[in-house]
Order: structure tokens, then sequence, then C-alpha cells
């Protein structure tokens, strides 16, 4: 019985987009001990904000490989390659039509010139890594003569995988095999490499179809688990746990854990998000690690950027310092300890908006309103907010009077003195094209602190967009 490895395409599907960062970190997590065996990401649109975000995924994630797209040209593959190479196992995807129709209504090239632009682009994409995927979208509506010679091509250029995409959806299961076995069949070279499928639902046959595509000899199966338009992974893992033996195939999915992570990614995608509230949806994981004064800067900066930061020389050695000194007082230092040290000791800036005064009401009975005020340039600004709390309220009202709405990534409190008058720290970390900011506040009064928390991490945003 062979082994069919699974890939889950849920972050390149539209709907993922109202997925956010800490969301995307999670469901990497999940899937990776889910045992999937490649997790695929959409291709880079946003250089800066992209990268770091397929940076912390590849950090996030130890045993699947990460796969990325990238467009058919030197730039383009140089620019996914440098934000894929932290992970443990990167995979570039070169992906072209390869129908006549595509090729020439999305490419505007004919077939000879579509051919070369595929062979050099996975010919390059080789040069960085031994995990190169070729896609041939379109591939069940294609001439079968060119197909056969694309996919012969890209694995004389170095691809170790090639998948055919069932684009429109409108074959059946049996014709799907058929189609399959014929690719078996013509392509040269296919012996060495893995054969992918990429199925979609559009007659509601991309489960039966995939299943079709292992029996006739498919290596990879792309899966969704959360499908919106393809295969659902939950269905095929659980199709070849029972009929494995019929189908002569078996995958490396825990179906066990199945049901707890398939529903967890269901209610990420199904939350709904108050529309009252800043706060985005998500869940910090509550794995923390732990560091002594042993460790090298080489471990605080790698757990920074585990963290999501993005820090210059003289901001890693600055929190380095910082670390030293609080644990050569303590027996170790966790994660959020050191997420504290980056928002008090790193890129330090002066003020671009100050705090001038806050009142909050609320009550058992009535919902909270906060009226913020903010100094600029000389200028008092000001507006008033009504939330699902205090803090709620309080980051809207900031929100209106600077008109930019930013991804809050994490929120803590904690307490640093006792008795009544005890003071109160809170960290609050804001993402903006991709890159983490933090800001820390301390008061007696923690609304207060968090408010002086959020200005802090906003005016580094600030800063450094005014000085980029």
């Amino acid at each position: 019985m062979k082994r069919v490895l699974i890939s889950d395409i849920t972050m390149k599907q539209k709907s993922s987009a109202i997925l956010t960062f800490k969301e995307k970190i999670e469901l990497v997590k999940m899937l990776d001990r889910l045992g999937t065996d490649i997790i695929e990401v959409d291709a880079i649109r946003k250089v800066k904000a992209d990268s770091l975000c397929i940076k912390s995924l590849g950090d996030a994630v130890k045993n699947s490989i990460i796969a990325v797209p990238a467009a058919s040209d030197k730039e383009s593959i140089d620019i996914t390659w440098e934000a894929l190479s932290r992970a443990a196992h990167p995979r570039i995807q070169i992906e072209e039509p390869v129908s006549l129709v595509q090729m020439e209504y999305i490419l505007h090239a004919k077939p000879a010139a579509v051919k070369e632009r595929i062979k050099e682009a996975v010919s390059y994409a080789a040069s960085y890594t031994g995990d190169v995927e070729f896609l041939a979208l379109d591939a069940t509506r294609s001439e079968r003569a060119f197909l056969y010679e694309v996919l012969g091509e890209a694995i004389a250029a170095g691809a170790s995988t090639v998948t055919v995409c069932d684009t429109a959806g409108l074959m059946l299961p049996e014709e799907f095999r058929k189609f399959i076995k014929e690719v078996r069949e013509n392509v040269p070279g296919l012996e060495k490499v893995s054969l992918g499928v990429v199925t979609s639902d559009t007659i509601a046959m991309a489960d039966a179809c995939s299943v079709e595509a292992v029996i006739a000899g498919a290596d990879e199966l792309k899966t969704a688990i959360h499908p919106d338009g393809t295969a659902s992974l939950d269905h095929i893992a659980g199709l070849l746990a029972l009929k494995g033996e019929e189908c002569g195939a078996s995958t490396g999915i825990r179906n066990v854990e199945m049901k707890r992570i398939r529903d967890r990614v269901f209610k990420m995608f199904h939350s709904s998000r108050s529309k009252n509230s800043p706060f985005d949806d998500g869940v910090r994981e509550a794995d923390q690690n732990t560091f002594t004064i042993n460790d090298s800067i080489e471990e605080i900066v790698k757990e920074t950027q585990a963290l999501g930061y993005d820090l210059s020389e003289e901001d890693q050695l600055s929190v380095y310092e910082a670390f030293r000194r609080i644990a050569g007082k303590k027996e170790y230092v966790t994660s959020r300890e050191i997420d504290a040290i980056v928002a008090s000791s790193a890129m330090q800036v002066p003020e671009a908006y100050k705090l001038e005064d806050y009142i909050i009401n609320g009550g058992h009975t009535i919902g909270a309103t906060s009226r913020i005020r903010l100094i600029r340039n000389g200028k008092i600004m000001e507006s008033v907010a009504i939330g699902d709390g205090p803090v709620d309220a309080s980051i809207l009202a900031i929100e209106q009077i600077i008109g930019r709405h930013y991804e809050l990534d994490d929120f803590q409190i904690q307490a640093v003195t006792q008795e009544r008058e005890a003071m109160g720290e809170t960290v609050v970390r804001l993402r903006s094209e991709g890159k983490v900011y933090s800001g820390r506040g301390l008061s007696t009064d923690i609304i207060g602190s968090s408010i002086r928390a959020y200005v802090n991490a906003l005016n580094k945003i600030v800063y450094e967009e005014e000085n980029a």
C-alpha cells in the first residue's frame, strides 16, 4: 500500500482573507500536528507584509512542507525564496495555465512561449531548492500532447512534483481516473517524481475525483480542512482510512484529532467579529518557552522572530541586554516576558501622539463609552466611542482620531506591584504591513495602562511610516 501525500490549500482560498495573522499561525500549527504533509500559502502580493507572514508561518511549522507559489520570473522567485528559506521544509510552486483558452486570454502567449517560460521558471526555482512543484492549471481542458510535453519539460528542468488541475471541475470520477491514468502512461520521467492532483467541486465531485485519482496512480492530493470549492481534507482522510485497502493507499493524517481541529477551524471562519470592537478574533497559544541567563543572543533573537518581530541589530542587542539583566535575577524568563522586554527596550521613538486625558463611562446596565484626547503637533484631537467594554471603547476612540485600524495581535495585562495602589502593566501588540509593533503602559488604572500601551505602539508605527 502506497503512502499518498496530503496537501492543505485552505490559506490559498479567497475565504481565508478573513483570517487574522494569529489565526493563520494557529491554523498551520494545527495542520502540522494533524500530520498534513504540505501546507500551501497564497502567493506574495504585498512584499513586506506577506514575506513576514510566510517567515512566521515557516517558524511555526516543524514537520510539514510549506509551499508558496511564485510567478514565472526571476524577481518573484527570488522574493518567494527569501521568505521561504527559514522554513524547515520549503517548496516553491510554479503555476501556469496549459489550456489554449487560458494561455491566450490570461497570458496572451502561444504554447511554445508558455512552454519555454515554464522551463526557465522551474529551472531557476530548482537552483534554490530541490523541492519545486509545477502546477498545470486547467490541465483537463488542455491539448493532451501539449500537456504531456509541458509536464515532461518541467520534470527535466528540475520539478520534483508535477500537478494537474481540473480547474473547471467538470469531469466525472470515471473520466478523471482515465485522465490521470493517461498522464501516468504518457509523460516522460514521471516515474521519478510525484504526481499531484487538484480537483474542483463545481459539480460536487471533488472528493470522488480525488479518490479515483489515487486509484489511477496519483501521489499527492490537494485538499482543504475548510473546503471552498475543492476536495475536503476531512472526507478524503476519513475515506482512505476506511477504504485504504481497496484504494491501495494510506495517508499520514491523525484522524483521531480531526474533529477537534476541524471544529476549531470552522469557528475561525464563522465566528462573528463584533463591529463594535477593535479586537480581532484569535487565540494565543498557551505554551511558552523559557530561557535562562545561559541562552545566547541567537536564541533570544530567534524567539523574538517567532513572536513576530523583525528587529534591527541595534534593537536585538538592546533586547538581549535587558534579557540578561532580568535573567540574572530569576530562575528563567518566559516568552511573554521577552514580549514585554521588546515592548520596553526596542525601537524607542519620539511621541507623535501624546495622551492628554480620557474619560470612561460605563456600568452594569449601560454600554461603555470612552472619550479620548490626544495631542499631535500641538493640536488637541478628541473622539468619543461606544464599545463592548472600556478598553474596546478607548481603542475605537483612538482609531477614530487617527483614521486607521491596526490588527490587535495581542493584549496582555498583569500586576507588577501589590497592595491597594498596585501598578498594572499592559503590553499591546499591533500589526501593520505584516510587522509587529509592541507598546507598554504602566498605571494604577488598568484602562489607563491599556490606553498608554496602545499609544506607545502606535507611535512606533507612525515613526517608521514617516521615516521609511
